[in-house]
Order: structure tokens, then C-alpha cells, then sequence
């Protein structure tokens, strides 16, 4: 037990009468009873000691022996008034000691749920107030789409937000198709200047596009600094390569067998 502090007003073990102190650590047996009348005898194991709750209460500790429960302990809070002979058992539970298996902390569904999880037939809603979509009804801050929307009569009940944009931006820039990536840092050539990329429309078309080429990241948003060595500027290997040689079809050769004249002039 840790010692008070010298502004705490609760007395130490010292100034405590001897008599209860020692009626409180003296209950070692009637605490292991009460877990076995509580959960079995078979479920209490070897006495870990005794913690002082105050001066007139202390707590025993019993290894659990309990499926599921390993490194788990039974702590049961026995108190006595001074003057008392015996204790009464006030509380018996099961907590969990320095080694005990413990669940992960609990983290709400909407932050559980990570890129790439969603699978075929999955439903996932937006949380409630998305920072990322405003209604359709209103302005979403790009002119190019907001002017084709009024003229089309665009009828979409939600629209990405200024700040969903700036998100997704800041996203992809970090990403993997990012100037930043380690394809990106092993070229000089960007896409910006590929006949591969295919800018997007609106303002994010200032910093992305598409790439089209389906040998590189063919179908995804590519920062305009990042690159590749598939890049449409990218100059073939230097040296002319294997030469080439003519098919050699030995259908059209005519096999002819050796003459017995032959076989006898031939050395010996």
C-alpha cells in the first residue's frame, strides 16, 4: 500500500488499532468462502494478499480459475467496526489483474470502419451532419460545377462540401499516386506532362487527374507531380536489341536418303 500524502487526513496502517488491522487481514478463509458459495469452490485459486481500503475495510485477492477469465482475479472488500471480533463480507467480484486478457477498447462503428473494408452488398450510410457533403441545393463553392448544374438542372440531393474537396485533395496528394510516393521519387518525368493523364474537371482538375495508361496506375486519380516509368515521354533502351533472323521451317527441306554407291566411296 502507498503511503498517504502529507495533506491526506486518512490515517496509515500504523495508527490504526492493532486489533481490527489484524481481525481485517485475518479473513483470508471466510473471503475464500464467500467466493465459494458465490462461484464454486473450484473457481478460486491460490491467495494473492490483502489491500487496506480504508481503516475499516480491506480487500482480498484470489486467482480466478475461470474459462475465459485468464490473469482475472476475485476481490472480495470484508470491513469490521473497531471493537468488532469478525468481519462481514460487503462485496465479492471478479477484476482483472496485471496479466488478465482484456477486450480492445470499444471504438464506435463510424470510426471502425476503414478504407477498403466495404465489400459487395455492404450498406454504408454517411454519419449524420458529413462535413463532406452539403445539399444539392446549394452552392458548393466550384464555379464550373455549380454553373453546369444550374444549367442541366442537376438534381443530386447531396454535393461534396468545399471542405469534403479540400479533404480528398490533401488525400490523394499524401496517397499512394502522390508526388511524394516511392514511384514518385525514383522518376523526374510527371504526369502533368503525360499524354496518359487525364485532367479532372472543376477546381480539383488544378492539382489531379486520371491516368489512362494500363500498364501504370491505369483508373486512378494521380496527383500532376506524381510519376512513373511508363510516362509517354520515357525513351526506348538504348542498343538495337536481339537481331533478327528469318522463321527456319524445316517442312520445306527435301530429305533425301544416301545411295549404296556413296556409303562405299565414303573412307572406311
Amino acid at each position: 500500500m502507498t503511503g498517504p500524502t502529507e495533506e491526506s487526513t486518512v490515517p496509515t496502517v500504523a495508527e490504526w488499532p492493532e486489533e481490527l488491522a489484524a481481525v481485517l487481514t485475518g479473513a483470508a478463509e471466510q473471503a475464500r468462502t464467500a467466493v465459494a458459495e458465490f462461484s464454486g469452490a473450484e473457481t478460486v485459486g491460490d491467495y494473492l494478499g490483502v489491500d487496506f481500503e480504508d481503516q475499516t475495510s480491506a480487500t482480498h485477492r484470489f486467482l480466478a480459475h475461470l474459462p475465459g477469465y485468464q490473469g482475472w482475479q476475485w476481490a472480495v472488500v470484508v470491513a469490521a467496526y473497531p471493537g468488532a471480533n469478525h468481519v462481514t463480507v460487503s462485496e465479492v467480484v471478479l477484476v482483472p489483474g496485471p496479466t488478465a486478457l482484456l477486450a480492445p477498447e470499444w471504438v464506435p462503428w463510424d470510426k471502425r470502419v476503414r478504407p477498403g473494408d466495404l465489400s459487395p452488398g455492404d450498406l454504408l450510410a454517411p454519419v449524420t451532419d458529413d462535413p463532406r457533403l452539403v445539399p444539392g441545393y446549394t452552392s458548393n463553392g466550384d464555379p464550373q460545377v455549380d454553373e453546369v448544374a444550374a444549367e442541366i438542372g442537376f438534381g443530386r440531393r447531396w454535393v461534396m462540401s468545399p471542405w469534403g474537396r479540400a479533404d480528398s485533395a490533401e488525400r490523394w496528394h499524401d496517397g499512394d499516386y502522390g508526388p511524394g510516393s516511392p514511384m514518385a521519387r525514383s522518376t523526374k518525368r510527371v504526369c502533368r506532362d503525360c499524354g496518359f493523364f487525364l485532367p479532372l474537371a472543376g477546381s480539383l482538375g488544378a492539382m489531379f487527374g486520371v491516368c489512362g495508361n494500363e500498364l501504370s496506375a491505369d483508373g486512378h486519380v494521380v496527383d500532376k507531380h506524381y510519376g512513373c516509368g511508363a510516362h509517354s515521354d520515357t525513351p526506348p533502351p538504348a542498343g538495337s536489341g536481339s537481331p533478327m533472323y528469318d522463321p527456319y521451317d524445316d517442312g520445306v527441306l527435301d530429305i533425301l536418303e544416301k545411295s549404296a554407291e556413296s556409303e562405299a566411296e565414303s573412307p572406311g
